[in-house]
C-alpha cells in the first residue's frame, strides 16, 4: 500500500460495535480488532489521515435498553460509555502495532481520553495520528451513525466510509432475499425514499446537505478497506447525483 497513491487525503471510518464481536455473541474479538487496526495503520502510513467513529452495540445499545423499560436518556448515556470502551480497545490494538492514536470523547472523562475539540482533532490528523471519536455526539437520541456524519463534516473528510457486514447497499436484505439488487452507486434521495436502512435518516440527510460522499463496504472482507482507499471499486457509493 505504501507504493500506491491513496485516492483520499482524509477519511472518516464508521465502525459498528457489532463488527468488533467477530464470531462472539458479545464483547470484542481480539483477532478482529487487531486485523482492522492493522489495515487502519497501513492506510495511515500511506499518508491518509484517518478518523474513526465506533458504535457500542456489542456492549450496550441505548434504544434497546429503553425498550426494556429503562429511561431513554439514561440508556443512551450507557450506550455512549460503551463506545468509549471500544475506542480504548481499538487505541490499544493500534498502539501495540506502533501506530499513533488519540481517543477524543464528546463526554468529559479526562482521566481516560481527551475532550473532543475540533481544532485539536484536525491537528492530530495533520500530524499523522489516528483519531477515534467516542461517546457519539454527547447527546441522547442521536445514533453513532449521526455522530459519524457530523464528525466527517466537521473535520472536512473527503469521504465517510461505512463498514458493514455486507458488500454494499442492496434493495433488500441479501441474507433474507438472495435476489436482492446491489447498487454500485445510488443517490442520497433514493436511499431515503427506498428506506434502504444504510444509516438512520438523520445521518443520510446530513451527508446529503453537506455533499459528504458515503462509501459502504464489507469490513469482514480482509483488505477491502485498503483497496477502497487505493481507489478500487469496492462496495457501494452514495452521492448527490447518479
Amino acid at each position: 500500500m505504501n507504493h500506491v497513491d491513496p485516492r483520499y487525503k482524509r477519511v472518516l471510518l464508521k465502525l459498528s460495535g457489532e463488527a468488533l464481536m467477530g464470531q462472539y455473541d458479545y464483547g470484542i474479538d481480539p483477532s478482529i480488532i487487531k486485523r482492522i487496526a492493522g489495515e487502519v495503520k497501513m492506510i495511515s502510513e500511506a499518508g491518509v489521515q484517518v478518523a474513526i467513529v465506533i458504535g457500542g452495540g456489542n456492549i450496550f445499545r441505548g434504544a434497546g435498553l429503553a425498550q426494556s423499560g429503562m429511561d431513554r436518556v439514561t440508556g443512551d448515556h450507557i450506550g455512549m460509555l460503551a463506545t468509549v470502551m471500544n475506542g480504548l480497545a481499538f487505541q490499544d490494538a493500534l498502539e501495540s502495532m506502533g501506530g499513533a492514536c488519540r481517543v477524543m470523547s464528546a463526554l468529559k472523562m479526562n482521566e481516560v481520553c481527551e475532550d473532543y475539540i475540533r481544532r485539536r482533532a484536525v491537528r492530530h490528523l495533520e500530524r499523522g495520528r489516528v483519531v477515534i471519536f467516542v461517546a457519539g455526539t454527547g447527546n441522547p437520541f442521536f445514533t453513532t451513525d449521526s455522530a459519524a456524519s457530523l464528525r466527517a463534516i466537521e473535520i472536512g473528510a473527503d469521504v465517510m466510509l461505512k463498514a458493514t457486514k455486507v458488500d454494499g447497499i442492496y434493495s433488500e436484505d441479501p441474507v433474507k432475499n438472495p435476489d436482492a439488487k446491489r447498487f454500485n452507486v445510488i443517490s442520497y434521495e433514493d436511499v431515503i425514499r427506498k428506506n434502504l436502512q444504510v444509516m438512520d435518516t438523520t445521518a443520510i440527510v446530513m451527508c446529503r446537505d453537506h455533499d459528504m460522499p458515503l462509501q459502504v463496504f464489507n469490513l469482514l472482507n480482509e483488505g477491502d478497506l485498503v483497496r477502497l482507499i487505493a481507489g478500487e471499486a469496492v462496495g457501494s457509493k452514495v452521492t448527490r447525483e447518479v
